[in-house]
């Protein structure tokens, strides 16, 4: 009724020979305020209304391969505990504890763990969710987030709150980087406001845990003694880890008795907690594809291809093109065990993801230091695949540039740790004509040494590529057997 009777004066003074062109800038500017603050007031009140709130059920024993990281944090929550022993010793009481990472390795379910350990009142958001295009709306956010905890906290009768913002480097990015408006700095602000306002004898005693996986993003104001007291790295679990985050997902999964969760966790080096669920989630619903009741081993073994390199596709290479990455994988799947006998899983023409074909290698153990000599051997293997192809069928593929690239990534490795005839450089001065000459130096010298081998082999390289069009895929133990390199 207000819009029509608007619209009717309008019409009336314009006829009578007004000028209302100042009357409908100032409707229209009018307007526009009024539904740029409903619209900050409907973003507030979902925001508030959408969030996590209350007791998360979880605990530690539920997180594997994590020892070193809940040991960490555990000694950070005892704070929380002991409250009246830090009072009396003065303890000032920890505000923040940072959790880094990377993605999948189990930050968030820590979090979760950390509240049911100090029986805390559980509040949570994402670091997205309190940035918006209007100036405030973030600021705005982080109080009512911090109000949410502590009146969350007394509902349930408890004196300990914890808040856990996940991908904070968006919420707590370096100041002064976002030109366009300062919405940013402002949520940041108020973050930094609200934790220096957390006091010992606070009727609810609120504990800030955030989760990143590029801390070097973080503003240093949040990073300094007082705001996040603790950073606790939740890095990728090792061996040993990995068998354990294996048991823990395989515990309600119905297993024959020839699952070797050791091999598996053998297999599956630079896994995370996210992966390893992923692959017990994907055996059992292979063997549910069989109608089994029991899952197995090759159900495992499938599953890691589908996890790496994912669901395998219905195209279909012709002839020409399956011969071609049969040799090409048989080269890759020869140098591999020539370096390291035992090597070589599994080999397969089958297409998965953007692989026509791959070769998997079981690590021998986890490595994290390198020397050149097996730098030097990691590119040889690299390299084979190509030049099988040129000696079998007298020239080389695109399918090859991906091993191209790595190849070249792995000699700079050489030259930037000091290992190659340059000596120690500094990777940001060196001459890129200089870098360039010494690459082709080490890959020139790794071809020569893989093209010597692959001659000598050339016979058996034919049989592992007749084997694989004919199976399409074939294990570590029938390739040893063609080289006649199996071990009693």
């Amino acid at each position: 009724m207000g819009i029509g009777f608007g619209l009717a004066a309008v019409i009336f003074l314009a006829v009578a020979g007004y000028d209302v062109i100042p009357l409908i800038f100032l409707a229209g500017a009018g307007a526009a305020l009024y539904f740029i603050v409903r619209s900050r007031g409907v973003v507030a009140k979902n925001f508030n209304e959408g969030k996590t709130v209350g007791r998360q059920e979880a605990a530690f024993t539920d997180i594997g391969g994590q020892t070193a990281a809940i040991k960490e944090l555990q000694e950070a929550l005892d704070f929380i505990k002991n409250h009246s022993d830090i009072q009396k010793l003065g303890i000032r009481p920890l505000k923040g504890i940072l959790l880094t990472g990377p993605p999948g390795t189990g930050k968030t379910l820590l979090a979760k763990a950390a509240a049911g350990y100090t029986d805390s009142a559980f509040v949570t958001a994402s670091g997205s969710e309190f940035i918006e295009m209007y100036a405030g709306v973030g600021a705005q956010r982080v109080r009512k987030l911090f109000q949410a905890a502590r009146e969350t906290s007394l509902k349930m009768g408890k004196n300990n709150s914890i808040i856990f913002i996940d991908e904070i480097e968006i919420l707590g990015g370096k100041r002064g980087q976002t030109s366009s408006h300062l919405e940013y700095d402002q949520t940041l602000n108020e973050l930094l406001v609200q934790m220096d306002g957390i006091r010992v004898d606070d009727k609810v005693r609120v504990l800030l845990i955030a989760a990143t996986n590029r801390v070097d993003m973080l503003d240093p104001a949040l990073l300094r003694p007082g705001r996040f007291d603790r950073q606790v790295k939740v890095e990728l679990p090792d061996r040993e880890g990995r068998l354990e985050i294996l048991r823990l997902h395989t515990r309600n999964k119905p297993l024959d008795d020839d699952v070797n969760l050791d091999s598996l966790a053998r297999e599956t080096f630079g896994f995370s907690g996210a992966h390893l669920e992923s692959l017990a989630n994907e055996a059992a619903i292979l063997a549910m594809r069989e109608s089994l009741t029991l899952v197995y081993h090759r159900h495992f073994h499938e599953a890691v291809d589908k996890v790496m390199m994912g669901e395998r596709l219905d195209r279909r290479p012709s002839p020409a093109d399956l011969n071609r990455v049969a040799i090409h994988e048989a080269g890759h799947a020869f140098m591999s065990e020539e370096l390291r006998m035992g090597s070589v899983s599994t080999l397969t023409i089958t297409p998965r993801g953007q692989t026509l074909g791959y070769m998997r290698q079981t690590p021998e153990d986890d490595t994290y230091l390198y020397t050149r000599d097996y730098l030097e051997n990691q590119i040889a293997v690299m390299l084979a695949g190509a030049l099988a192809e040129e000696m079998m069928l007298g020239g080389r593929s695109t399918g090859a540039g991906n091993d191209y690239l790595q190849a070249t990534k792995t000699a700079d490795q050489i030259i930037n740790s000091g290992m190659s005839e340059l000596g120690v450089v500094d990777p940001e001065t060196l001459p890129r004509s200089f870098r360039y000459r010494t690459q082709k130096k080490i890959l020139q010298c790794q071809e020569e040494r893989v093209q010597i081998f692959l001659e000598m082999r050339k016979c058996q390289l034919s049989q592992v590529a007749d084997l694989l069009l004919e199976q399409e895929k074939i294990t570590g133990t029938q390739l040893r057997k063609i080289m006649g390199t199996l071990t009693a």
